[in-house]
């Protein structure tokens, strides 16, 4: 049975005088107004294909970076660092939070500790008010923690992409910081430990400021230490992301070399970086592991950063930034740039927001 005799209409006798097909025909008419809008969706397609194709390189890229195995011997060389909240010097811990701290540190690898002692005040000075409990807590960790250094967690919001911060291009602001690492170091501090952000590439106010501030702690024979912004993981990306979002996210490997010339100690923040995958976000770390550690001199201790902390949105995704990924990132960075460096550590964010999960993964993956 032919089946179009039931499910194809006749089609109508055309009058004389009618228009032939696309003429009065409601149905072809229909389809002739459908074909731009076909069109349209196709170049649009096409379009946006175009423009997620280099993210989709990149991505592969970042997954393909992340497989292989670590070289053995990549472990803690026992110069790991831990990011501290300020509940530690302003009243609110007790002797028992510093021995609970000090039975969690044992047998790990770290040997600093960088304890929020501030914020600075925009013009660069720092209250005593904020800090009342800071020789206690130095006292009680050299005590109970032999061998492990106390530095002062000293930041600041810059004035680099709003009206409000502290302005680095101000002599009278740089001389005052300077002042400021001056007054927690008799305090008893062992070093500083300055983080100010967004710091752009290429400032040169901030390498004069590290200069300022080497000469200080290098008269008193303490650190000088510094959370550093991620590398450009293409050269100049940083200018393109400043070009269209005012925020250029990354520092040029040279201008990173150039502050890590300056100081004893130099931590990666390497999360918040948006990757959507365990595997990218992996690759991403020991993508910047290689090129921080290009550019690092030997004389100056590299810690990458490990998220000890969960957050979920577009800057940050759970999932994605774990401490499995990021050990395993540093542990292949390592394997393949400088395998056998000794002036090389993790460093983790932050006490107070870490799981215990987070604590095992870097016993386990990195310490062992």
């Amino acid at each position: 049975m032919d089946h179009r005799e039931r499910t194809e209409p006749k089609e109508p006798a055309v009058a004389d005088g009618e228009d032939t097909p696309g003429g009065n025909n409601p149905a072809e008419g229909e389809a002739e107004a459908g074909r731009p809008r076909r069109r349209w969706l196709r170049r649009a397609a096409l379009t946006l294909l175009i423009a997620l194709l280099p993210l989709l390189t990149a991505e592969t890229a970042l997954y393909i970076n992340y497989q292989g195995d670590p070289a053995e011997g990549t472990h803690t060389r026992d110069r790991d660092a831990l990011w501290l909240g300020h509940a530690w010097v302003d009243g609110r811990k007790k002797d028992a939070d510093v021995t609970a701290l000090a039975r969690r540190l044992q047998d790990t690898g770290i040997r600093d500790l960088y304890v929020h002692s501030g914020p600075l005040e925009h013009d660069g000075t720092l209250p005593k008010s904020v800090y009342p409990r800071a020789r206690w807590f130095i006292d009680a960790v050299h005590e109970k923690l032999p061998g492990v250094r106390v530095q002062a967690f000293l930041g600041d919001v810059l004035a680099t992409e709003g009206p409000d911060g502290m302005r680095l291009e101000n002599p009278d602001t740089r001389a005052a910081v300077v002042r400021s690492a001056r007054q927690v170091l008799d305090t008893g501090y062992d070093g500083i430990h300055l983080d100010l952000e967004p710091l752009h590439s290429g400032d040169r106010d901030y390498l004069g400021l590290l200069d300022a501030l080497r000469r200080e702690t290098r008269s008193r024979d303490a650190l000088l230490s510094v959370a550093a912004h991620q590398i450009d993981p293409l050269p100049a990306l940083h200018s393109v992301a400043g070009t269209f979002t005012e925020h250029p996210k990354w520092w040029s490997q040279e201008f990173f070399g150039q502050v890590a010339r300056r100081v004893d100690q130099i931590a990666v923040m390497s999360y918040d970086t948006a990757q959507p995958l365990e595997s990218t976000y992996g690759g991403y770390v020991a993508q910047q592991t290689s090129l921080a550690l290009e550019v690092t001199p030997p004389s100056t201790d590299l810690l990458m950063g490990l998220p000890f902390y969960w957050e979920s949105n577009f800057d940050h995704w759970g999932h994605a930034e774990t401490v499995p990924a990021a050990v395993r990132g540093v542990r292949l960075g390592l394997s393949r740039t400088d395998a056998d460096r000794a002036r090389f550590g993790v460093a983790l964010y932050i006490d107070f927001a870490a799981s215990e999960a987070d604590w095992r993964a870097y016993k386990e993956d990195w310490v062992r």
